[in-house]
């Protein structure tokens, strides 16, 4: 946990590199006087990269499942622009991105002595200290893009939303307790291919994001006879840096 707080920290500090850097480039040429011509890109484009820090929660999950902790996320990646119309202010987007991700709950994922996966609940009498386990993907985004930038302001409202489509090239299951640790890696109820639905609002740099998947992480998995057909929803905010 102390690690992804650091991460966090981290990003927060990388981030406001090319932010301030931004804003003193936005000064300077606020003193350029108004007789010195400019020359206006017409065919300007808003790719960028971005950075992300969300909240994590699981959805659709079986009564016995619930979250305990903190579940979060850390993304980035970068987009390239392809405006729509004259004005240029509806376009959309291709990008690619990672995304590390983190959830703590109740469910215990291990297996037996034949090698098959093994999910149970985690009761209150069951004495542990971590259980979580964390995914690392490669992701696709597809934005419809609606803003109201022009070619001589960075600033500008946007409203993007679409569909990110990813792949877990990494999956982790930690659980901790007094002089026992069980780690899972290979889990064949999961799925890897990952389809979500997003949308992303706000003004200038800083903007709320939500992503919804589309489909099960466990659609093969049961638990006490009922299918772990869990979902993920994630709601932070979205940094973007042209």
């Amino acid at each position: 946990m102390n690690k992804l707080f650091k991460s966090l920290y981290c990003l927060f500090v990388v981030f406001s590199l090319p932010l301030s850097a931004q804003t003193e480039v936005e000064e300077e040429l606020s003193r350029i006087p108004d007789s010195v011509p400019f020359i206006i890109d017409s065919l300007y484009r808003e790719d960028q990269f971005y950075v992300g820090l969300t909240f994590n929660l699981i959805s659709n999950k079986p009564n016995a499942i619930s979250q305990s902790g903190f579940s979060g996320g850390i993304h980035a990646g970068f987009t390239r622009d392809f405006p729509l119309n004259k004005r240029r202010n509806v376009a959309i987007a291709f990008g690619l991105g990672w995304s590390l991700n983190s959830y703590s709950q109740n469910l215990f994922i291990g297996e037996d002595e034949a090698g098959e996966s093994v999910f149970r609940e985690l009761t209150n009498n069951i004495d542990y200290s971590t259980n979580r386990f964390t995914t690392q993907l490669v992701e696709a985004p597809l934005e419809f893009r609606w803003r109201t930038s022009t070619a001589e302001t960075y600033k500008f409202w946007r409203i993007y939303t679409g569909l990110r489509l990813g792949y877990i090239y990494h999956f982790k299951s930690n659980f901790v307790q007094p002089n026992n640790r069980v780690v899972q890696t290979n889990v064949p109820e999961l799925d890897r291919f990952r389809v979500g639905a997003t949308f992303t609002f706000g003004y200038n740099t800083f903007n709320f994001h939500i992503y919804y998947s589309l489909n099960s992480l466990f659609p093969d998995a049961s638990l006490n006879g009922e299918s772990i057909d869990i979902s993920v929803f994630r709601a932070g905010l979205m940094f973007y840096i042209l």
